[in-house]
């Protein structure tokens, strides 16, 4: 019989899940890198013995494997669905994509760039990484045909769009929200070559600040 993964928690603590276990390798590979994910280092963090570990994965491979194909399945995700909300137009449609890198749910750049690090040292990451980006792109090219543009001016600023905004977390500009959102009228004609409607913006806008206001 396979014993509780509670049993080995310190006193005090409530049950630690395989969540727990992803959720603190994501916090180290986020601060530290692929190295520093341990399994002593993390049951140290959730107050546990390394052998509650082994309820929920067979081994530290087992473990990285499954925390890539979590981020796989949040990172990209997320980011996929946002490219199928329901939009009237396409300037709604990119709006809505924008939604996912400003909602502190939503989008984890810091941890994209954790796992491209990580790609670095990793050949089989880095086939991970190239077919993340292939979905990414092919989402924004899909939202970008359904309202009307041709097959490959839709994926040349599919692209556009894309790289953007991962180059924008990799130079980590330093501005504030209220620079950013001053830009969002030129962005939203740059990225799409439509004027968006006043109320568009005030729309995006509303919804940034709700989500940094939180």
């Amino acid at each position: 019989m396979t014993a509780d993964p509670t049993e080995d928690c310190l006193p005090g603590n409530t049950k630690v899940t395989r969540e727990d276990w992803l959720r603190v390798a994501m916090e180290l590979l986020v601060e530290d890198g692929v190295s520093e994910v341990k399994i002593l280092t993390i049951g140290d963090r959730l107050g546990v013995s390394r052998s509650s570990f082994y309820w929920y994965f067979k081994s530290r491979k087992d473990l990285l494997a499954q925390l890539l194909a979590e981020w796989e399945r949040t990172n990209t995700g997320i980011l996929i669905a946002h490219t199928r909300l329901p939009a009237e137009d396409i300037i709604d449609a990119v709006n809505g994509f924008f939604l996912c890198v400003v909602d502190p749910a939503g989008f984890n750049h810091r941890l994209d760039f954790a796992v491209r690090e990580w790609a670095r040292r990793d050949p089989q990451v880095r086939a991970v990484i190239d077919r993340s980006d292939t979905a990414r792109t092919r989402a924004l090219a899909q939202m970008f045909a359904r309202h009307g543009y041709p097959p490959e001016e839709a994926d040349i600023r599919a692209r556009v769009l894309y790289y953007q905004q991962i180059g924008y977390y990799a130079l980590e500009l330093n501005e504030t929200l209220e620079e950013r959102l001053a830009r969002v009228p030129a962005y939203l004609q740059a990225f799409t070559g439509v004027c968006p409607r006043p109320e568009q913006v005030t729309w995006f806008r509303d919804r940034a600040r709700a989500f940094a206001a939180v």
